[in-house]
């Protein structure tokens, strides 16, 4: 089990559901296990009785269904899955509310999603989740990517509240792969996977919402830049070492 986590983490996001697969096929006895800790790039469904699209992940599937959090049901129908109590219900639909505009300002479109349920410890857990298709032929708005995307995972274990405070627990998840394919820079295939996690204590008073949405914009800044440092930064040091621009070129040739 070991060697398979140490393989996905290896993995490009775009092959990571057909590595998934395979794993599955040789290891079945661990197949919750892997399903559970493997995050997969995220898929989309569309929720005929909104007329809207909602995210599929394993924290709103039940059997082979997937709850929408715009109706409320699962497609296909399922006569007993799980749903959250009334007052996460509402919770729920304020988050997907909030969630929307907070995709819109900071990715320019793109679908989101919000689930909740109750968790052993007298507390709940809330999943945040963005998938932002930045091809040409998706959302992206600028034409610049053959094939992108961008899919966030922000899962948030809140505990019970205790003298006015809660502790959060949030763990992200950020996959990205993008390939460019035009004469100025050729074919250009850049994939990869972060992963990083939050603890933090904070008062309810201003409500559960407002502190989880702190928590993630503050965590997703950090992602964003350790992509940008550690990704677009690495490659474009190298590409600039093995293939150094024409003006470096010539300040570095003698003149005859």
């Amino acid at each position: 089990m070991e060697a398979a986590m140490g393989l996905m983490r290896r993995m490009p996001p775009k092959h990571a559901e057909t590595a998934l697969s395979a794993l599955l096929s040789l290891m079945p006895e661990h197949s919750s296990e892997l399903l559970s800790q493997v995050d997969q790039p995220l898929q989309i469904l569309c929720d005929v009785d909104y007329g809207k699209e909602f995210i599929l992940c394993e924290y709103n599937r039940d059997a082979d269904s997937y709850r929408s959090p715009w109706s409320n049901k699962y497609h296909p129908p399922l006569e007993d899955g799980p749903y959250p109590s009334p007052e996460l219900r509402k919770l729920e639909i304020e988050a997907n509310e909030v969630f929307a505009i907070y995709r819109d300002q900071y990715y320019e479109g793109g679908i989101s999603s919000v689930y909740m349920w109750e968790d052993d410890n007298e507390g709940f857990v809330a999943c945040f989740l963005i998938k932002k298709d930045g091809s040409r032929s998706g959302h992206g708005r600028r034409g610049y990517l053959q094939e992108g995307a961008w899919d966030a995972i922000h899962v948030i274990e809140v505990g019970p509240e205790e003298e006015g405070m809660a502790h959060y627990c949030l763990t992200s998840t950020v996959m990205l792969s993008l390939t460019t394919n035009n004469e100025s820079s050729g074919t250009f295939n850049l994939s990869g996977s972060i992963r990083r996690q939050m603890n933090m204590d904070l008062s309810v008073a201003d409500g559960h919402l407002c502190n989880m949405g702190k928590m993630i914009e503050e965590l997703e800044g950090k992602l964003r830049n350790s992509l940008d440092q550690v990704y677009f930064g690495k490659t474009k040091e190298m590409v600039c070492t093995l293939r150094p621009p024409a003006e470096l070129l010539q300040m570095r040739l003698p003149e005859s």
